[in-house]
């Protein structure tokens, strides 16, 4: 595994133990930073270390440690940290380091935006850059965001730990809507191809699983587990041998977990048998109806477009108002899809999308072409673009 690989797998983990370590998110960033230096000028990938996740954590803690060494004054918290740095041995691989940090980015004093770009940030290790598209706003607001969040954290002196079971309800919405972001970076990641990051999908459905074992008893935690399990399925089916993006309407579906699909589908039973409906178990349904479905056209849409009414009284956001345009279209068609979208205005690519496709099949080409045009003067990673730029040389 050469160090970009590393990097990309491990660098959340190594950042957040050195984080529970120093208790610094500025120093544990600048100590990772370092070590990657340092890897550059030694690893070949030809023959890097044989354990290079390791090697990256024990040169990064040892960077922290001379910093604070350096250091001629410190404060009680440093002698903590280099204390801790001199002492504890280093997990292999220590996955309560990431919970712990999912929590501290989820503190109710900080803006729940906030919350989610540093977790993407800290967790994920996904780019300033990154991370602005997914918010659709630019890259230096995005980074002066996410350091104003550094910086209140340190500040108000933000404990880095999981909180006491009394503290956990208050928590629960921006932790399960951070952990779904994650998931969905991995899903259809923001910038290169869109399976560039399915290891944040492993992450996701990981950390969903530790949520429902730290709140058993809260089933918007089961619903979010169910989503991505049932969502994680169709990934063996969603690249073509030529590496090209294959839609949900051609995919085999015999390349789908169903195994996967079928856990998905009797936690979401149990969840709503305790009768506190959520945007996640909605969602899950939705997900649970497309995965057992045998094909595209056999599709329980009428089920899915009712679900998608009932999410948008719970979120009405432009994402679902677009997705339940999209199932609407295949119940009512597309004029009244159309009609749902009307009001809606975003830089979002996929609402022009929608609006190209129902453009399109009522026989309206230059509206539909003009629709794809906006959509690809947005941003958005390259295997869109690509499916976009051919999608409008056919239509033109």
């Amino acid at each position: 595994m050469n160090l970009a690989e590393t990097l990309r797998i491990e660098g959340g983990r190594i950042l957040a133990t050195l984080i529970r370590y120093t208790g610094d998110f500025h120093l544990a960033e600048d100590a990772l930073q370092e070590a990657t230096v340092a890897a550059l000028e030694r690893w070949s990938d030809v023959n890097p270390p044989p354990n290079p996740g390791g090697w990256l954590m024990t040169t990064a803690r040892n960077k922290a440690l001379d910093r604070l060494r350096r250091e001629g004054k410190r404060t009680a918290k440093e002698e903590e940290a280099m204390r801790l740095l001199q002492e504890a041995p280093v997990p292999p691989d220590d996955q309560d380091d990431r919970l712990r940090l999912l929590f501290t980015c989820c503190h109710p004093a900080i803006a729940p935006l906030s919350q989610v770009a540093l977790a993407l940030r800290t967790i994920c290790g996904l780019t300033t850059e990154e991370i602005a598209r997914v918010f659709l706003v630019k890259t230096p607001t995005m980074a002066q965001r996410i350091s104003r969040t550094k910086t209140k954290i340190a500040d108000a002196h933000i404990p880095y730990r999981v909180p006491s079971d009394y503290e956990l309800p208050e928590r629960l919405l921006p932790v399960l809507v951070t952990v779904y972001s994650v998931f969905t970076a991995g899903h259809h990641a923001p910038t290169g191809t869109f399976d560039a990051r399915v290891d944040l999908a492993s992450e996701g459905v990981r950390l969903s699983r530790l949520l429902t074992k730290l709140m058993p008893d809260e089933p918007e935690c089961w619903g979010l587990l169910s989503l991505t399990l049932a969502t994680n399925a169709r990934r063996g089916a969603r690249v073509d041998a030529s590496g090209d993006m294959v839609l949900l309407a051609d995919q085999d579906r015999s390349l789908w977990d169903h195994q996967a699909i079928a856990e998905a589908a009797a936690i979401l039973d149990e969840s709503q048998g305790r009768r506190r409906p959520g945007p996640f178990q909605v969602q899950a349904a939705i997900a649970c109806l497309h995965g057992s479905a045998p094909s595209y056209g056999e599709t329980d849409w009428v089920e899915i477009t009712a679900l998608y009414r009932v999410l948008e009284e719970m979120q009405p956001t432009t994402v679902v108002r677009v997705n339940r345009a999209v199932a609407e279209a295949q119940v009512n068609g597309p004029e009244q899809a159309l009609a749902l979208l009307a009001d809606v205005d975003s830089d979002w690519h996929y609402l022009w999308v929608a609006r190209s496709d129902f453009q399109h099949r009522l026989g309206r080409r230059d509206d539909a072409a003009e629709s794809l045009h906006r959509a690809l003067a947005a941003e958005m990673n390259d295997s869109d673009r690509a499916l976009l730029e051919d999608r409008l040389a056919q239509l033109e």
